[in-house]
């Protein structure tokens, strides 16, 4: 394990235990090794609401946006746990191989297929970086959903649906099989939001 990760999870773990407990449903789910963890995006805090619901043994590895790996002490601190930047909007290639790096050493990745929050009742694309992780590397696509209400003190469910593995033609996608695997991949999470009741 990431030794930062492990000096720091147990901090995260007491935090949010205390003010923002969360219910994990699906925990059988989780796969060994590579996987792409996949959910939606409501409030800043949902990775951190996954990093918990998965547990201290199971690190993940975090697509985080650029501007926080920016800020002092905690940019550093997040990167030796093992969270990286994206560039939004353009093409990071440099994120890009961090992702493909992660999912090759058998390790798990986050990543938010919106790009962004999106507040509760609204809608958005997906982004096909999630789909285009899992059809390089082989690695399962593993939809999740957390609950968009949070309070203080009050549990937030954490949803983790069944692994799936993209269907494609040819040896590798073309961008509108890529597209559909990215929609379909919303589709599932957003099924998720059942079970959290």
């Amino acid at each position: 394990m990431n030794k930062m990760y492990a000096v720091i999870y147990p901090l995260v773990w007491l935090f949010m235990r205390i003010f923002h407990p969360w219910r994990v449903i699906g925990a059988e789910n989780i796969p060994e090794g590579a996987a792409v963890i996949c959910g939606n995006h409501t409030t800043a805090g949902d990775p951190l609401y996954v990093v918990c619901a998965l547990g201290r043994r199971r690190q993940i590895h975090v697509m985080a946006k650029e501007e926080i790996m920016r800020w002092p002490v905690i940019g550093w601190i997040l990167k030796k746990a093992g969270i990286f930047g994206v560039k939004r909007g353009t093409a990071d290639i440099g994120a890009v191989k961090e992702a493909l790096r992660v999912l090759k050493a058998d390790e798990r990745l986050l990543v938010f297929p919106e790009g962004t929050r999106v507040r509760e009742g609204e809608t958005s694309e997906a982004h096909t970086g999630a789909a285009m992780f899992a059809t390089r590397t082989g690695a399962p696509l593993v939809p999740v959903y957390i609950t968009p209400q949070k309070r203080i003190f009050r549990k937030t469910t954490v949803v983790f649906g069944q692994p799936f593995y993209p269907q494609f033609a040819g040896r590798k996608p073309s961008s509108e099989e890529l597209q559909r695997i990215a929609d379909d991949l919303m589709d599932r999470i957003r099924a998720l939001a059942d079970l959290a009741k």
